[in-house]
């Protein structure tokens, strides 16, 4: 067995089988199921490591060639298969109660296995296309086959198109950076040149206002697994750029500015996100606001950047399924998601209600939630280089609050005749309550993430060293 087949050729067939072949209501078991077992191969066998299973001796080889470039799935990617497919399988399992047809489950699974070939292909700069190719296909799935493509969708294509050629020439210039490191000349174009690239890949203030746009149009479930998957991607993306090439980790002047930008999409993300009456925007936003967490974690240059980057990583992914769920069951019911239609829901709604309330303060880094230890330890980084930035990561976390609040007071907002109903079926039910169960265990023990967090340093050798 081949480590690029597993867990790039199998899940990108197994999505154009369903997406092709099988009915809608075996979609969601399927697609979910194929991404638990991914993770599942991933965590308990290592790649390149033969394994004895009596008579048998399994091992899993780690590259394959394909078109003259070579596909490397490594023994400390394990670690980082088993977070990304783990996390998909929640999405997937997700579409059974968010009422998402089975295009969501194959393109979503395709989209995975594009954005896994992206961290496994060498030169790693083809990641580029990869990521590109990724966000085509994201479009038949954010917009219906009867429908015309909004605003929104269109400026999320351009701009991640945009993001392609920059992120090309810059790999093209680096490598004169590396034959001649004092040549000042290319080594300020390719840093600009790479610096665009990212500003449309990270969807940088201007660039992410196609974020709340895409929420108003497009399904919020298929939304938030976009705002879940391209930036984790892409994070890992640019961690691999900083890991390969010392003069970028280097240079003050970089580093000063992803610093500034994080800040400022914290804090816009969470301000923008306190003035919203539409709790899709809001979502939108606080993706945002995550995003920049991100960008600043990258900007600080800590000795902690992978612990901290992945502490933020794997919760978001969870507070954005259950987020994105909770709304798409909401919208189940109403055409509209602005206060003025949710207005009074929490009685007829109360455990998608409460489950949205959870998942929003979570990523507020409110305390017992999943989102409060990645915040603390952050602000313990930022607090012993400047105060000043630490108030406005605090102003962005504080609008998300007030954010939250609103939401909150809109939702229990029901005339005093009003029934208490449960209108959520079994599989919404639980699908919620699990999700809010892992909100409250990384919450209070986010030491079970440990094992991961320790081996995935590998992955990075000259990080945080």
């Amino acid at each position: 067995m081949n480590a690029p087949i597993l867990w790039i050729a199998v899940p990108f067939l197994v999505g154009g089988g369903i997406l092709f072949l099988l009915r809608e209501r075996y979609a969601a078991w399927l697609g979910g199921g194929t991404a638990a077992l991914l993770a599942l191969i991933a965590l308990v066998i290592p790649i390149d490591t033969a394994l004895l299973l009596g008579p048998v001796s399994l091992k899993i080889a780690p590259s394959i060639q394909i078109l003259g470039r070579s596909f490397e799935l490594n023994t400390a990617d394990g670690p980082l298969l088993a977070i990304i497919y783990g996390l998909a399988a929640l999405w997937l399992f997700g579409t059974e109660a968010s009422g998402t047809a089975n295009r969501f489950v194959s393109l979503g699974l395709m989209i995975v296995a594009l954005l896994t070939a992206s961290i496994a292909v060498e030169p790693f700069l083809y990641a580029a296309l990869l990521l590109e190719m990724a966000a085509m296909l994201v479009v038949p799935m954010l917009v219906p086959p009867d429908q015309k493509a909004g605003r929104g969708v269109v400026r999320f294509l351009i701009y991640q198109t945009f993001a392609m050629p920059f992120i090309l020439f810059s790999g093209w210039m680096l490598a004169g950076v590396e034959a001649s490191p004092g040549d000042l000349g290319t080594t300020i174009q390719a840093g600009v040149m790479l610096s665009l690239g990212f500003a449309f890949l990270f969807a940088i203030f201007p660039l992410y206002n196609w974020v709340p746009l895409l929420m108003e149009e497009a399904s919020p479930y298929a939304t938030g697994f976009l705002l879940w998957a391209l930036p984790t991607f892409t994070t890992i993306f640019a961690l691999d750029f900083l890991d390969r090439y010392t003069w970028l980790r280097t240079t003050p002047q970089l580093t000063n500015a992803i610093r500034f930008a994080g800040v400022f999409m914290v804090a816009s993300g969470g301000i923008f996100a306190s003035l919203q009456r539409h709790i899709g925007r809001i979502l939108g936003y606080a993706a945002i606001t995550e995003a920049g967490l991100l960008l600043l974690i990258i900007g600080l240059g800590s000795s902690e950047i992978i612990n901290l980057t992945f502490l933020i990583l794997i919760p978001r992914g969870l507070e954005l399924v259950v987020w994105a769920l909770a709304i798409a069951i909401i919208k189940g019911r109403i055409q509209s998601l602005r206060f003025a239609d949710v207005q009074g829901l929490a009685r007829s709604y109360p455990v998608a209600v409460s489950s949205l309330i959870l998942a929003h303060l979570a990523m507020s880094g409110f305390p017992l939630l999943a989102g409060f230890p990645s915040r603390f330890a952050l602000w313990q980084q930022i607090a012993e280089g400047s105060l000043a930035l630490s108030f406005w990561v605090f102003l962005g976390m504080f609008g998300l609050l007030i954010a939250a609040i609103r939401t909150l007071a809109v939702f229990v907002m029901a005339k005093e005749d009003a029934k208490w109903e449960w209108n959520e079926s079994w599989v919404q039910t639980i699908m919620l309550g699990l999700g809010v169960i892992g909100l409250f265990i990384l919450g209070l023990f986010p030491q079970a993430l440990q094992p991961f967090l320790s081996n995935l340093a590998p992955l990075f050798e000259h990080l945080g060293q």
